[in-house]
């Protein structure tokens, strides 16, 4: 079995394309990186740092690299089994074009072999996107071709992988966290269903998609905007401040209360979910900082993400949502000068106003109660 993923960064090297290669699977990265792509085909193989209580270096072999804005991704599009992608939901619509030449060189080719291609990006539903992205880009007379002959599989992903540490001089070094969910939407596939441990497959994948957006991500979200209010450097440090902590897990005890009512999800197990998400946040062994992982603010308060979403969701079953509100006011608090999203979040601001700005970048009504709510809170963090 082959297999394509773009993205050789630290998610694609570190999560998938570990996982890929453990599972015996030859694997070509494609990614724009020249060091990086340089490395690989050098030396073939390079260490992930898996951090925790029990602490290892593995070494993943046997992979090779390719440059994704080159004409090298065609011929592998045509042969292989299996496209992933771990790019950045931005970048998907940059690579759709390549994959789309692929897919027409594989059809023209006669290979009717199965491709399956799955996107594997923090947002909901990534694949279908790149799908539309890739239809597209592709001439009409392939269509037909593509949904009898390739799967576009939505799945959910979650593992923390924060930048590699000051001082390393290794390209290909990754660091990782010990837990790691990959859950893909079973009923998407084309041809028999792949055997990857560490694949999990479902039927009933958004349930999944918002059990990780509405805890992990909306936890982890709030966690950066608070504790770069409170002065705080690191994930740990802030979730260690018993002040943050509280609305954080109250935020997510809120999300969780939406999550219960429209999936069924039984509350012990999910109280036992959001205390593991907690104790990961705690990692001593990842020092991921919170401007990282508060970046790109204005996609995290967008009404499909992290924020708003089950925000949406607590106004829709009335359920209470204080914690949720202080999440978003600290989020739109967010400064950092290397990311355009918060130059852009505080020119807004400054121009418009907290209301209007919040109404307009997450779809909530601007006279609405829970906008009026964020704007005290905002007010009161300022």
């Amino acid at each position: 079995m082959k297999a394509l993923h773009f993205g050789a960064g630290n998610i694609g090297r570190g999560f998938i394309g570990k996982l890929l290669s453990d599972a015996g699977i030859q694997l070509t990265f494609a990614d724009v990186n020249q060091v990086v792509l340089d490395a690989l085909n050098a030396r073939h193989e390079y260490p992930v740092h898996v951090v925790g209580e029990q602490a290892q270096v593995e070494i993943v072999k046997g992979v090779s690299a390719v440059s994704s804005a080159s004409d090298d991704i065609i011929p592998l599009i045509a042969e292989v089994d299996i496209v992933t992608t771990a790019v950045g939901p931005q970048i998907l619509e940059r690579i759709a074009g390549g994959i789309a030449k692929g897919l027409a060189k594989r059809s023209d080719s006669g290979n009717t072999r199965p491709l399956n291609i799955i996107a594997c990006e923090n947002m909901v539903r990534g694949t279908s996107q790149l799908k539309g992205h890739v239809l597209k880009a592709l001439p009409e007379q392939y269509h037909a071709w593509v949904d009898a002959n390739v799967g576009f599989v939505d799945s959910a992903v979650d593992r923390i992988v924060p930048p590699s540490e000051a001082g390393t001089t290794d390209p290909l070094e990754v660091t990782v966290e010990t837990f790691s969910e990959w859950i893909v939407d079973k009923t998407q596939f084309k041809g028999a269903l792949p055997t990857i441990q560490g694949m999990e497959l479902t039927d009933n994948l958004m349930a999944f998609v918002e059990r990780k957006l509405f805890t992990l991500n909306t936890g982890h979200a709030i966690t950066a905007y608070l504790g770069q209010l409170a002065g705080h450097q690191t994930i740990r440090d802030a979730i260690l401040d018993e002040k943050i902590r509280a609305v954080v897990k109250g935020a997510m005890e809120e999300s969780g209360a939406v999550l219960i009512k429209r999936y069924g999800f039984d509350a012990d197990k999910h109280a036992a979910y959001i205390q593991k998400i907690l104790g990961r946040f705690e990692n001593p062994y990842l020092k991921d900082d919170v401007e990282r992982v508060g970046r790109q603010p204005l996609r995290k308060l967008s009404a499909g993400d992290r924020l708003i979403k089950p925000t949406l969701g607590t106004l829709e079953y009335s359920l209470p949502h204080a914690n949720l509100v202080t999440g978003i006011a600290a989020a739109l608090h967010y400064h950092s000068d290397q990311d355009p999203q918060a130059k852009e979040l505080a020119e807004l601001l400054n121009s418009k106003g907290v209301k209007a700005t919040l109404a307009q970048v997450s779809g909530l009504g601007e006279e609405s109660d829970v906008v009026s709510d964020v704007v005290k809170a905002f007010d009161a963090m300022a």
